[in-house]
């Protein structure tokens, strides 16, 4: 009995091992990556978008989704310039609703506070944006859109970034602009930062 005890013990210790080695050995998916400061080099680009304001309400059957797909050139270190177009359509009882704009914008990244995986930044923009809802009361259906922004950008890979921008938006378009309507919003998105020909 004695020796059958032992044996099940020495078995379960070399199991638990053995085990314990195949945890050692599994990669964790990469969260973050080192590569803030070549990211932002001049003659890089950027390519990306912010999504929000994906929604379904039970109650009305309102459906929403805003996209704003952009890209911009770095034309100094840490200073972009680019585009951004202002996507969005409501589905709703009755009706919907399609949202466009377009507006360039300027970047710039904070070297204060800046570490090898993330960036501060800063950015404002200008354009138009407009809406299919034509008579709203109070509201242009094509109007000048105006903002400033602050973000955090997060590399979790050598190319790649997640963001968090804060910004506030003036407009008298019918159209959210930037993942919330005008006034203060916040919107969530990734960007692309591809090396320029010199930067390869």
């Amino acid at each position: 009995m004695k020796k059958l005890l032992f044996l099940s013990t020495l078995l379960f210790v070399f199991t638990l091992g053995a085990a314990a080695q195949d945890l050692e050995d599994i990669q964790t998916p990469q969260t973050t990556a080192a590569v803030a400061d070549e990211a932002v080099q001049q003659g890089n680009w950027l390519v990306g978008a912010n999504i929000g304001n994906i929604g379904f309400n039970f109650k009305s059957d309102n459906f929403g989704i805003d996209i704003n797909p952009r890209a911009g050139y770095f034309i100094s270190d840490n200073a972009a310039v680019g585009a951004e177009v202002q996507l969005g359509l409501s589905i709703y009882d009755g009706g919907e609703e399609f949202r466009y704009g377009f507006t360039p914008f300027a970047r710039y990244y904070f070297p204060e506070g800046a570490a090898p995986t993330h960036r501060w930044f800063g950015e404002a923009l200008a354009g138009f944006a407009g809406s299919s809802l034509e008579d709203s009361e109070g509201d242009a259906v094509f109007s000048s859109v105006l903002g400033l922004r602050a973000g955090y950008a997060h590399f979790v890979s050598e190319n790649i970034a997640v963001e968090g921008i804060l910004g506030f938006t003036r407009t008298s378009a019918d159209i959210s602009v930037g993942n919330g309507s005008s006034g203060l919003n916040f919107g969530l998105g990734f960007q692309i930062y591809l090396p320029g020909r010199g930067n390869r």
